[in-house]
């Protein structure tokens, strides 16, 4: 049982990924870790020594500190958050517990570059309809909840990544585009080791909705007309994409505990 100033792994991971979880803080030390270290979901890395320096980023917000074990990295950083006001617990067990039962890590070897604001900024195709929508609501839920997303006219997608160092993605250059039958929702699992069992079950459905192939799950066609018609309700797409959130945040709960359910 954990202290009220705890979570247990089991708490945690019934959060992670739903709209208002909490900010994960990994307050492990960096040094040597290289491209392909691992983090919980949406973590961002800072060092505790730090804290009484970067706190007041997460005013107003809750946060969830860990480190290699539970000791007293992660346990003095939330003391310290908590004296500053901020409401702050520890992963009990920390980053050890939560691997060792076998949940999602992070690679951070593909995380780009974040600005002075702490946020990763992406750049794509305007006039989005469906992977241009899901894999922001991915990015948002399960890598960076502050990222921030440029759509701009096609024939600009690169430039604009250079002048304001943004990641393209679905827009034919890079890293972040399809690759045979896998489309970049695919393609982002599978680089930032995300393929856990709901989200596999969710980009079945994605690539269903935008490969033409809406018999691909049963739920592809339906997510197809929902998408053209939210494309032909906006016309500021970060509007859409704020409207849209709530479609994906449905599917993705559906995907990890609702499919059992039927109705007649």
């Amino acid at each position: 049982m954990p202290s009220p100033t705890e979570i247990s792994v089991t708490q945690l991971s019934r959060i992670i990924g739903l709209p208002g979880a909490p900010v994960l803080v990994d307050v492990r030390p960096c040094d040597g870790d290289g491209p392909g270290r691992q983090v919980l979901p949406t973590a961002r890395q800072m060092r505790s020594q730090t804290v009484s320096a970067w706190a007041h980023q997460f005013s107003d917000q809750r946060v969830i500190v860990y480190c290699g074990g539970g000791g007293d990295a992660s346990q003095g950083t939330a003391a310290w958050l908590r004296q500053a006001g901020i409401d702050a617990q520890t992963l009990e067990g920390g980053f050890d517990a939560w691997r060792e039962a076998g949940q999602p890590l992070l690679c951070t070897g593909r995380l780009p570059e974040r600005d002075e604001g702490g946020r990763t900024t992406w750049v794509t195709r305007a006039r989005p309809k469906i992977i241009r929508i899901a894999c922001p609501w991915l990015i948002r839920r399960f890598i960076d909840p502050a990222a921030v997303f440029l759509y701009v006219v096609p024939s600009e997608v690169t430039a604009v990544a250079a002048r304001f160092k943004a990641t393209p993605f679905d827009g034919g250059e890079g890293i972040w585009n399809d690759r045979g039958d896998a489309c970049t929702f695919d393609v982002m699992l599978e680089e930032f080791n995300l393929k856990t069992g709901p989200l596999s079950r969710l980009a079945a459905i994605v690539r269903g909705a935008d490969t033409g192939s809406p018999d691909l799950t049963p739920q592809s066609a339906g997510l197809l007309a929902i998408s053209l018609g939210y494309s032909r309700m906006f016309k500021d797409d970060v509007a859409q994409l704020d409207a849209r959130m709530p479609v994906y945040d449905a599917l993705y709960r559906w995907c990890r505990d609702g499919t059992e359910e039927t109705h007649r």
